[in-house]
């Protein structure tokens, strides 16, 4: 009995493991912008906003375009964006030639094996961090935006 139960929270450990949740150290990784340019995330970001669908993408894109160049950098952000489950041909011919428009760089995940964010239906989490460990995270709805700021 205690070798199961022992062999379960082990599992539990390893499947969650790789999950960035409150406490975690999000050491450094790298994600490529809508240029191609490699860009490394690590413990000089306060914020991590992460979309996973076209209709959270879209409110943060918006929220954004109003803004001036340099305001997520200015507050220590990164927007990060999931185009794993999108088709290539629809990446290259429409969605990366939108994102270049925009005056702001958009880090984006390719790999559908990508599994450290959390997410959840029709909200963009937002990551709160202090020094690399993730102090919260929040979902935050298309018109609830601007309080992530």
């Amino acid at each position: 009995m205690i070798k199961k139960i022992f062999f379960l929270a082990m599992l539990t450990t390893a499947l969650f493991s790789n999950s960035f949740n409150v406490n975690s150290n999000i050491g450094s990784f790298e994600l490529a912008d809508q240029f191609e340019k490699t860009h490394t995330v690590n413990s000089d970001v306060k914020t991590m906003i992460v979309s996973f669908e076209k209709d959270t993408s879209a409110g943060i894109n918006e929220f954004l375009s109003t803004k001036e160049k340099g305001f997520l950098e200015a507050n220590n952000t990164v927007f990060i964006a999931d185009i794993s489950g999108m088709p290539s041909l629809i990446t290259s011919f429409f969605a990366l030639p939108k994102m270049k428009k925009y005056n702001y760089n958009i880090l984006l995940i390719y790999d559908e094996e990508e599994k450290r964010f959390l997410k959840k239906e029709e909200r963009l989490t937002v990551y709160k961090l202090e020094n690399g460990v993730i102090t919260s995270v929040q979902y935050v709805e298309k018109k609830d935006i601007p309080t992530i700021f």
